[in-house]
Order: structure tokens, then sequence, then C-alpha cells
């Protein structure tokens, strides 16, 4: 039994992990890498594994990190099993078109390029077209349910609170007597967001690969993000200019949307009208929509009040280029969000070219900005920045608020491992800048007694399998259970306690005809 690290190790982006045991090949998350262009240049690369070799895809969530490289692994010969939450589905079916669409149009430009300068052509990684068909395969996986892959692999997907549909996968492998049991946190969120559940508490595991983004810090602005939200656009009203937020689609958008509707349902709000301002973000918004059943208490309470973010009065969703373009004449009292989060692509350089320059204006950040970005760069302080063949000059405000993010900080990640009841012999981390993870390998075990190794991009770990069962163990194990099962139906027990008793009892007797 191993595992390789194709992506997200020494690195936040391009999540991808195989394990090897059983027989099959395990992958989880086919994620893109971005940032600088070295980073990106990988996703043009050959996949490392024969893509025909995968028997099963696992995906923790939506987020093109995690996702965006799951069309060409389809096109370039996967057949297996593809799982993932319903919810990330659905979102997947509005992300990662929308990932081919934009490539199509990048190679378009670029090839352009090429043909004046008498060079090669060259092929997206993959089309629109490519991501509608990859997305029909995949399979709908309910939290809490343990899904048998095959007769020596399950799985089952728990909330991570991270984003809508996100998972933490419990992975039980068992080769001949032996079973193993890995978990991958997938990417951990915050406790108190809003929409999702917090992370699901996890019982034990042998292995353990957690992400590790904020793994250096701590959120500073978490406990008082509302007021320096309400602070940011009252200065922005009172400037007379619009406030520009570049937010990631999934998640962020909404959050900024809960938070905003609170200041209006609390009076609190100037008189601002509030535009989403991008094709993804207002399809993912209707995801959110179709999924009320996943939303945390709070977010359900307000909505059983009539104050429902996601349809709230001065809310307006830009559907067509012409009313994205009709947001340029706007010069205040707009707050206009927009994607991509990072300002590299979509319809946020669009605003930024038409407010940059402006010092009535403001950029508010709300999330993570990978090295190389734009955004990186306008936080950095630059004083002009290229958009769209022009240099611009900064003059509007630039702001940062931290306590958007829809990660777990170094206090929430090591204050979940810690709730493990048998805690893992060992984490592996990854999604994660060097510095927060060498932080990390020195952080974890001081605090929570258990050995942490960051691994290199490509690198293979040997498993030592986790747990050895005799004949006599295994034998007193089922007799044990079954004979408590009476008292356990008369319990009356959730359908998902059900299906869970049931499979350990097929699991055990499963390992009990293999070495009778």
């Amino acid at each position: 039994m191993r595992i390789t690290f194709y992506g997200a190790a020494q690195t936040v982006t391009g999540s991808c992990h195989v394990v090897e045991a059983a027989n099959k090949k395990i992958m989880i998350d086919c994620g893109m890498f971005q940032g600088h262009r070295l980073s990106r240049e990988r996703n043009y690369l050959p996949f490392s594994m024969i893509p025909q070799t995968v028997d099963y895809l696992l995906i923790t969530h939506a987020h093109i990190d995690h996702s965006g490289l799951v069309p060409k692994l389809y096109k370039h010969g996967f057949r297996g099993r593809a799982l993932a939450t319903g919810a990330t589905v659905d979102l997947l079916e509005v992300l990662l078109p929308d990932s081919g669409h934009i490539q199509e149009m990048e190679v378009e430009r670029l090839n352009r390029k090429a043909m004046r300068a008498g060079k090669k052509l060259i092929d997206p990684i993959y089309t629109a077209e490519d991501a509608f068909d990859c997305v029909k395969k995949f399979e709908r996986a309910k939290y809490n349910q343990v899904i048998s892959l095959d007769e020596n692999i399950s799985v089952r997907f728990m909330d991570a609170g991270h984003i809508l549909g996100s998972a933490i996968l419990e992975l039980w492998v068992r080769e001949g007597t032996k079973q193993t049991k890995l978990v991958f946190s997938g990417d951990l969120g915050a406790i108190g967001k809003p929409f999702v559940q917090n992370p699901t508490l996890i019982d034990e595991a042998d292995y353990l690969v957690m992400e590790s983004t904020y793994g250096a810090r701590l959120h500073r602005d978490k406990g008082n993000r509302l007021e320096k939200l309400r602070a940011v656009i009252q200065e922005t009203y009172d400037k007379g200019g619009n406030l520009i937020i570049p937010a990631f689609a999934v998640e962020r958008t909404q959050d900024l949307l809960y938070d905003i509707n609170l200041l209006l349902v609390e009076d609190r709000l100037p008189p601002m009208q509030v535009y989403i301002d991008s094709p993804m973000a207002v399809a993912a918004t209707e995801v959110f929509k179709r999924n009320y059943e996943h939303f945390d208490q709070e977010t359900s309470r307000l909505i059983s009040k009539g104050d429902n973010p996601l349809t709230m009065s001065v809310l307006h969703l830009s559907r067509t280029v012409e009313e994205s373009r009709a947001l340029n004449e706007l010069k205040g009292g707009a707050i206009i969000i927009s994607a991509s989060g990072m300002c590299d692509a979509g319809r946020i350089k669009h605003h930024l070219k038409h407010n940059l320059w402006r010092p009535e204006s403001t950029v508010l950040f709300v999330g993570y900005q990978a090295p190389g970005t734009k955004g990186q760069r306008l936080l950095s302080g630059v004083p002009s920045i290229r958009v769209h063949g022009e240099e611009v000059k900064v003059r509007a405000d630039i702001r940062y608020i931290d306590g958007y993010s829809s990660h777990a900080d170094q206090q929430g990640l090591l204050d979940w491992v810690n709730a493990f009841a048998q805690k893992p012999g060992r984490v592996m981390l990854v999604h994660g800048a060097p510095e927060a993870l060498a932080v990390m390998e020195k952080v974890v075990p001081e605090k929570t007694g258990i050995s942490a190794y960051a691994p290199s991009w490509q690198e293979t770990i040997d498993l030592t399998p986790g747990v050895v069962f005799s004949a006599e163990e295994l034998q007193r194990a089922y007799h044990a259970m079954a004979s408590r099962m009476d008292g356990f139906l008369q319990s009356s027990p959730s359908s998902s306690d059900f299906e869970r008793v049931m499979e350990q009892l097929k699991q055990l007797a499963s390992l009990l005809d293999k070495v009778s």
C-alpha cells in the first residue's frame, strides 16, 4: 500500500493524491494548479500516472484547485467510477464548463499571437463540452453513507464545512486480513461559517492527509468581520465611489451576501445596490437555492423569518454581457462582487480597469491571493497594474478583510486533529505554502503528539497496514457485534446509523470469509 502526491504538495493548488492498494488505484481530487506561471504550466504536462489505470476518482469539493483537471483525466482515458456529494456535482456542472470556456478563450488569444509569430499552435487542456460530458458520469454520494467501491475498499463522505457539498473522506482498504483507514481532510472549514455546517469530527484513522493552507496563521478578523465590512462599505459610500470585491464564485460570494443582508436587516447598510457580476457566481447562487437542506441552523432560521440573503431587495444578478457592461457606467453607490477572486480572469478585470484609477473607489479583498496573481500584486502595493493590455494607475483604496477565509486556521486544524478519539499514526501535510507546511511539521507533533510530514511533489510514501486481525479476533468481534443488534434495533436508530452498523457487520463477515 502506498500513496503518491501528484499535487498540493509544497504548494496550495493542484490537489491530487493516488492511493495504490488492494490491486486498485484510488485518486482523491484532480485539481488544477493556479498562481504563478511555472505552477500553471504543470496543467499542460501529461499525467504522471496513466489515467486508464485509475479505478476510482473521489472529489472532496468543487473548487477548481481540487476538481479542475477532471475533464482532462477523462479526455486522456479515465473510465473508472467517479464520486462526489450531490451538491458538489451540482457545482461541478457550473464550475468545470466555465473553466473549459476560459481555457478555450485563452488558447484562442495565445494562438493568434503564435500565428503572427509563426509559432506552433496549442490546444486547450479541455473544452467546455469536455467538461459537460464528464460531469454527467459522476455518482452522487450522500453524507454519512458508507459506500462499497468493491469487496475491499469502502469510502464515506463527511461534511467538511468548507463550501457547499465539501467533504472529508474516510477510506477503508482491506488487503487480506489487514485493514487500513485513511482520512483525507479535503479543505476544512472554519467554525461558525454561514450556510455550511461545522466540520465533522472523525473518530479514528491510521493515516491522515490534511490541508495546511493557514497552518502558519490565525484568522485575525473572524470575530469582527461584519463590522469591518460595514466600515469599508460606509467609507466607500462617503467617498462617493464603488466598492469592488473580487470574490470566488462559490461560498465567498454567498458569505458576502449573508453579511450584507445582516447589515440590511439591522438597518446599518447605506443606500448602496449590490451586484453579482459573474455568470459562474450567479449560477452557483442558484445551486445554493436548490440545496437549502444542507444549510446550518442560523441560516435556516434567517430564511424562515423572511430575510433570505440570496434574494434580498438590494441584490441584482448580472446575467448578460450587456448588464455587465452597464456597471462600467456606475460612478458610485454600487457594491460589485465579481470573479475571479484573484483578479486573473473573468469580469473582475473590467471593473478594476474602470475603478482602480478612481480615488473615490475601493477594492476589497476577502480571500487568499496566490503569489504571482494580480490580486497579490495589488495587495503588495504596486503603483499600477496591467489590465487588458493597458497600464492602470492604482488610486483606489485597497482593503483586505482576513475573516472570510473558508479554511480553518492553525488553531482550527489542531483542534480538529485533537478531537480524534483514536489519533492517526501519522499526519501527511498538503495544500499549503512551504512556510505554512514547515510550521505545521513542528506544531502538529508539539500540540497533538502525532508525527507530521509534508511530502514533495510526486513523492511516494509506503504505508504500513493499520490493523492486523487474527481469525479468533474477527470471530469474537463479529459475534459481539451481532449479539448487540437486538438492542441496537430497539433503539430506533437513524437510517445513517443503521447503514453504518450494517456495513461494519458486512466488513467483518467478509474478513472472516477470507481467513476461514
